[in-house]
């Protein structure tokens, strides 16, 4: 008797998700390496375009935070790696809006409390595209 098993179809972001997912890191990097452009010439310019990526990058994290949101009542048998990504989105736009606040003062007083927060978000961003892709991207229930 010859019997073939059918592998089990995995489950992925939905693409929106995905792409979303996938423009909150250049956005947020970007930023970080607009804050480093004004720390290091002091042209007005890098400032201005900080801003606006972190407002592109605040928009696509919201966007992505509702996707995660809805996956997290989706997961069945990961829900604790989705409360994680879930967590990891949230904190990275609640440091973002903070962000774009300190962003919003004068060039001058924005620094260095802008350029370490860029960085940190950048950061968490990339935390957060990792595990969104790897983890609940390839087969996982989430």
């Amino acid at each position: 008797m010859n019997t073939t098993a059918e592998p089990t179809p995995r489950r992925g972001l939905h693409p929106l998700h995905g792409i979303l997912l996938a423009g909150i890191l250049p956005l947020f990097l970007g930023a970080a390496l607009s804050d480093y452009a004004y720390s290091t010439s002091y042209l007005i310019q890098w400032s201005t375009f900080a801003s606006w990526l972190i407002a592109g990058g605040l928009v696509f994290n919201g966007l992505t935070l509702l996707c995660a949101l809805l996956g997290f009542f989706r997961a069945s048998g990961q829900r604790r790696l989705a409360a994680v990504y879930f967590l990891l989105l949230l904190v990275c736009w609640g440091l973002g809006f903070i962000n774009a606040l300190v962003h919003a003062r004068d060039a001058w007083a924005m620094m260095p409390t802008g350029f370490v927060l860029s960085i940190i978000i950048t950061v968490l961003a990339g935390m957060a595209a990792w595990l969104g892709f790897s983890r609940l991207g390839a087969g996982g229930k989430a």
